[in-house]
């Protein structure tokens, strides 16, 4: 694939957002597909597909978990990464980008040890039963194998993006997703591996992205290299990725806990068939969030770029842009799922019992989808511009702040049982994404303002 960039500095703002993004929502959603197609699958496993998906759907809260650190050190370094860029200095932008690996590595390795070592408890405290328990294990051993793989490959490749290199690093994800997808029914139907089998596609897939990412940053067609002289872990690199990346892993960790929470009180409320419904109905976010994300993600390096250089009219452009393409999307979506909401629950398994439970937890779940765009968009911004207390405090505020005591409290008001935690969702997204967003617009665009009045 002949490799294009996005020059940053030149050209319309809204060509460079797309340029950079819309290969970055086809990688978020091919990155989807390592865990989605897994789910799909097992689904599909004959008589035990429903018990299956809802072991699986317990590792979910450690799979998360290793995404929050990708996030902290891929999501940290990268917008550092893109503003040195911007300012001229690639030296210093190889510098966090090595300092970015060498965290993701060691943080890895000692994950794979930690979770190899603690999962069984884990899994009982994330809401396992005697029964669905042995379909986690059987996934999550082989899966936290692969740990290191994931880091390199998620963690690197927005290292790939803010250099401008949109298609790049789709191919990044393209190449895993493409394997998974073959790989999956091979191991589980051909082979007869079941559980297993879905968690041996899932690395090996990993292992092929994470080859490709290094590959790529060692190579004479990227900008910025992955040299052995960054790679010394610098003090200050390492702080300020830290500060900036606390969000995105705040935001991810919070998933995880969130996730924990709802399937011990579904559990407790609804019993094992609940725990799936909430498996299948975090699939489907999942799937109609990645364009959010991707499109937030690539529009995050193109506004650092230019804030880095000085040209505010840009980030202000770029800020509109992306927040109107969001919302509009998001209105679509719930659209969609409010009008065929047994379609993606069957995407996963054709269960009578959880599409009857399924299909208005659903509609509960996704009410007043529009509102979660909003938190995307100014949680990008705050985390573009380096303004980290920002970034953190609103990724704890919706999850940890909001979803969490809801979670706990709505099951037991005026008799709403599991109702009460899907109603967390919704009301989360409203108050916690209007209070991000406003925000942002009060304090950001005031800044930007004002920054270009000095330079006229």
């Amino acid at each position: 694939m002949k490799s294009h960039q996005t020059d940053f500095s030149k050209g319309n703002v809204y060509r460079n957002i797309c340029e950079v993004a819309v290969p970055m929502i086809f990688a978020q959603l091919l990155n989807l597909l390592y865990n989605v197609v897994d789910r799909i699958y097992i689904g599909k496993i004959p008589g035990t597909g429903t018990i299956a998906l809802t072991g699986v759907g317990l590792c979910f809260p450690l799979i998360t978990l290793v995404s929050a650190f990708t996030y902290l050190y891929g999501n940290g370094g990268s917008p550092l990464c893109a503003m040195e860029r911007g300012k001229g200095d690639d030296h210093e932008a190889e510098l966090f980008m090595g300092n970015s690996f060498t965290l993701l590595v060691w943080t890895g390795i000692i994950l794979t040890v930690i979770g190899l070592l603690f999962y069984r408890p884990v899994l009982y405290l994330f809401g396992a039963s005697d029964i669905t328990f042995p379909y986690a294990q059987e996934y999550i051993r082989i899966y936290l194998l692969g740990t290191v793989f994931v880091m390199i490959s998620v963690g690197m490749n927005p290292f790939i993006n803010c250099q401008g290199f949109g298609s790049m690093g789709m191919l990044t994800i393209l190449i895993g997703a493409v394997l998974n997808i073959i790989l999956d029914p091979l191991f589980i139907f051909v082979f007869h591996m079941g559980v297993s089998g879905a968690a041996v596609a899932t690395v090996l897939s990993q292992l092929c992205s994470a080859l490709w990412v290094l590959r790529f940053l060692t190579g004479k067609r990227a900008v910025l290299h992955l040299k052995r002289t960054a790679l010394r872990l610098q003090i200050t690199k390492v702080k300020k990725i830290f500060a900036l990346g606390i969000s995105g892993f705040f935001m991810a960790f919070t998933n995880s806990l969130v996730q924990i929470v709802c399937n011990k009180t579904l559990h407790v409320y609804g019993g094992d068939l609940y725990v799936g419904v909430m498996t299948v109905l975090n699939s489907v976010r999942d799937i109609c969030t990645m364009p959010v994300q991707g499109f937030t993600n690539g529009a995050s390096p193109v506004i650092s770029f230019n804030y880095g250089e000085g040209t505010y009219k840009k980030v202000r452009q770029a800020i509109g842009f992306m927040t109107a393409v969001c919302v509009a999307y998001t209105l679509f979506m719930w659209g969609i799922l409010k009008l065929f909401p047994a379609f993606f629950i069957r995407l996963f398994n054709n269960s009578p019992d959880l599409l009857a439970q399924g299909i208005p937890a659903l509609h509960i779940y996704f009410f007043g989808f529009c509102f979660m765009a909003l938190q995307f968009s100014g949680q990008s911004v705050f985390v573009a511009l380096g303004k980290s207390k920002y970034a953190t405090f609103f990724s704890l505020l919706r999850k940890a702040i909001i979803v969490v005591p809801l979670t706990i409290l709505l099951p037991g008001i005026h008799g709403l049982g599991t109702d009460g935690v899907f109603w967390a969702e919704p009301i989360s997204n409203l108050l916690g994404g209007c209070a991000c967003f406003i925000t942002m617009l009060v304090t950001v665009l005031p800044e930007l303002s004002s920054k270009s009045s000095s330079k006229i």
